[in-house]
């Protein structure tokens, strides 16, 4: 086996222009089950054969959360990893029926929560103001508190919205009766919020088409697009329908 480390600085914390982010640090294999050539990285990677490497065929995520893609520079399929080992394609794809078993680059989400110790709610917002559609039990964990979504079912933030604080495997079970979601607006902590510690910055969401967290990944994150996707073509180079049936945030 081959060991090679790519990092731009080996310290503790990172600084993501949100707050201090957890350090961050993947390992991926050229073969599945941890076998073959294998590389750590603790910063993006826009292109794994530059470094060495034909493919990445498994993964072990040590510390922090990651986003695959399926081509060069952070192009094509999304592939969310969060802490944990991924022995082969499967076991991070979604079960997308278009199958790839390529993986080129990746870099870190410097916006995740940490594990969930509580469950949130949504709110309805029809008309400009939200109106609850569940209440939220109280919660200890303060990250959780800023994880929060609008989603709307227009392009450019038009018509009928939700507001997203919680894990969705199903948006219709939610009260969301469409198939399909035309923009969204993830959203920092409101001002009139405790406030968040800063290992624990605000939170990103990954997209599923299909419910059970299946089908093609998308990534929604504050620090991108200014945190506003006004169109579907917004969510990745690979985004070829606005159908989103489910929503969940990304642990890191």
């Amino acid at each position: 086996m081959y060991r090679t480390t790519r990092s731009s600085m080996m310290q503790p914390m990172i600084n993501s222009g949100m707050g201090m982010a957890p350090f961050f640090k993947v390992t991926v294999f050229e073969q599945e089950h941890f076998q073959g050539k294998f590389m750590e990285f603790t910063s993006e990677c826009c292109n794994v054969q530059e470094c060495g490497m034909d493919n990445i065929r498994s993964i072990r995520v040590e510390s922090g959360a990651w986003v695959g893609f399926e081509h060069h520079d952070f192009q094509g399929q999304q592939f969310i990893l969060e802490r944990g080992e991924y022995p082969h394609w499967d076991a991070y794809s979604g079960n997308i029926s278009y199958h790839v078993e390529r993986l080129m680059s990746l870099r870190p989400i410097y916006c995740a929560v940490s594990t969930p110790t509580d469950r949130g709610g949504g709110r309805e917002v029809t008309g400009g103001r939200p109106e609850p559609v569940c209440n939220p039990p109280p919660t200890s964990a303060q990250s959780h508190q800023s994880s929060r979504m609008i989603i709307f079912e227009r392009e450019n933030f038009m018509g009928r919205s939700s507001e997203i604080c919680d894990d969705y495997p199903s948006l219709q079970a939610m009260g969301w009766m469409m198939p399909e979601v035309g923009s969204m607006h993830p959203r920092p902590p409101p001002l009139s919020s405790p406030p968040v510690p800063p290992s624990c910055p605000p939170c990103s969401f990954v997209c599923y088409q299909y419910p059970g967290y299946r089908g093609q990944q998308y990534i929604m994150e504050c620090e991108r697009h200014s945190g506003d996707y006004q169109h579907w073509r917004n969510w990745g180079s690979h985004c070829q329908t606005p159908q989103i049936q489910s929503i969940r945030r990304i642990q890191h």
